[in-house]
């Protein structure tokens, strides 16, 4: 029987209220009403009686609610996107494909149709198994080295994803990587020192032929998608950036973005980057063309979290040591 206690309600990233969220956003007149809704779905779809609904976290059109159950705490994650359904449901395939292939992901759980995303009265849900582990702390050069190698095994994994065509191309991401530099440059860069926007030029200019091969990538990779427990990666979370770019893009953005996780985002040293690209180097070499490549685009990614004004989390500061070293090269 669903214990009365209502759930609470939290936002994942925007600063508002979540109990205004949850009306305007998911029709619920109080976070009762929403645990009601769940233990309902759950039920229904899944054949699931739940305890206790204890959380409710919101992130846009989207909800997580973590559950108790006889068997054991159950993560339903629901969507009022319509747009987003197809990839949703694809993203459930792509996870349920990896599970079998050995990779640490939250697998979903089938409903009772077999069905792994079920959509119903405009809404997605899907059901996962709670995870129990903590987010990737960088700090610990043994966990970022271990994430290193768990990238390479994943991309490794996603370029035989016998499905992979069902998820878009980005006309960003299809065009050369000199265009996809130079355009940034060109129109999003007019608030970095000129001297840092000139080296990117020289640098890509006399970049390598650009025939890097592209591939579906998963494009989120940080700590806040990244669980650690017992030693290891327990599991790789949120697919739902996936997309077709090469791996070095991915690689290198991963690893200036790896400290990440809900608030007051800031970069990690370049220590912390060394060891996570050491990592992934151990697992899987560099072809000749993306050695040529990455420093490039860890710059070109560096340069890209720099905002405009005022900048507390020291994104500036860590990009032009970047800039530093590779003038000094």
């Amino acid at each position: 029987m669903l214990e009365s206690q209502a759930p609470m309600l939290e936002m994942l990233w925007e600063p508002h209220d979540p109990r205004h969220a949850l009306g305007e956003r998911f029709g619920f007149s109080d976070s009762e009403s929403a645990s009601r809704w769940v233990a309902a779905m759950l039920d229904k779809h899944w054949g699931v009686r739940i305890d206790s609904c204890e959380r409710i976290v919101m992130s846009g059109g989207n909800a997580l609610a973590w559950v108790g159950t006889p068997s054991g705490r159950l993560l339903a994650k629901w969507s009022v996107v319509l747009d987003c359904f197809p990839r949703l449901m694809e993203t459930a395939r792509l996870t349920s494909w990896l599970h079998g292939r050995g990779l640490p992901v939250s697998v979903p759980v089938p409903a009772r149709d077999g069905c792994l995303q079920v959509e119903v009265d405009r809404v997605s849900m899907g059901l996962q198994r709670e995870i129990v582990g903590d987010l990737l702390d960088t700090g610990d050069l043994n966990q970022v080295r271990a994430a290193g190698v768990i990238l390479a095994q994943l991309q490794d994994a996603l370029a035989a994803y016998p499905d992979a065509d069902q998820f878009l191309v980005p006309v960003v991401s299809s065009k050369p990587l000199t265009v996809r530099v130079t355009d940034w440059l060109d129109s999003r860069a007019d608030h970095l020192p000129m001297a840092a926007r000139d080296t990117l030029r020289g640098l890509v200019a006399s970049a390598p032929p650009d025939g890097l091969p592209r591939q579906l990538v998963h494009f989120d990779i940080r700590s806040a998608n990244i669980l650690w427990a017992c030693g290891g990666v327990a599991a790789i979370l949120d697919f739902e950036e996936a997309q077709h770019d090469h791996r070095i893009v991915e690689l290198a953005r991963a690893a200036v973005l790896l400290g990440t996780r809900y608030h007051n985002w800031g970069p990690v040293s370049a220590d912390v980057r060394t060891q996570f690209l050491t990592g992934y180097q151990s697992e899987r070499p560099l072809t000749p063309a993306e050695a040529g490549w990455l420093n490039i685009v860890l710059l070109w990614q560096a340069l890209a979290m720099v905002p405009p004004g005022d900048d507390p989390a020291g994104w500036g500061p860590s990009a032009l040591s970047q800039l530093s070293q590779e003038t000094a090269r």
